[in-house]
């Protein structure tokens, strides 16, 4: 008979599952993006960013960052982040890219989740998304968010955005 050598630390961990302190992060919430389906003639997929701002001041936190990751050459995919003007504004150009975890390529239409991180403090931020597209527009959203998240929100955009929502 072969004895399990996980089992036996159950019985440790059962007061912690029961008090909690197992569980998840405070922080543990979801961010819905949604790509809108633009009918134009030439359609190029959008550049994509998210982050966040402590309301009381202090740095901008990037939470993703979507752009053409295996271009190259003398145009990489890197050099069109410049046109996600507020977020270059607010931290962009200085960040090493790619950034592990963060960064991705461009996405299609569609609703995609996005975790925000797990070691947010506390407080007051603004969660602002950013598109920008070749050939197209640019349009940013802000959204405010309390940390813990207790009630989620949402807003929308009207062109290169959809609805954004914190859950």
């Amino acid at each position: 008979m072969t004895t399990s050598k996980v089992l036996p630390a159950l019985p440790l961990l059962a007061p912690a599952l029961v008090a909690g302190t197992l569980a998840t992060p405070a922080a543990a919430a979801t961010v819905s993006v949604t790509i809108p389906r633009i009918n134009v003639a030439e359609y190029h997929r959008p550049y994509v960013v998210g982050w966040l701002e402590p309301v009381a001041g202090g740095a901008a936190r990037t939470v993703f960052v979507w752009y053409d990751v295996k271009k190259a050459g003398r145009e990489p995919g890197t050099k069109w982040l410049a046109d996600l003007r507020t977020w270059w504004r607010k931290g962009g150009r200085s960040m090493q890219l790619p950034a592990d975890g963060l960064s991705g390529a461009t996405r299609a239409p569609g609703t995609y989740q996005i975790p925000l991180p797990a070691n947010l403090a506390p407080g007051q931020y603004v969660l602002k998304v950013e598109a920008a597209r070749e050939t197209g527009g640019r349009e940013l959203v802000s959204l405010p968010l309390t940390v813990p998240v207790k009630k989620g929100g949402s807003a929308a955009g009207t062109t290169e955005l959809g609805a954004i929502t914190i859950r």
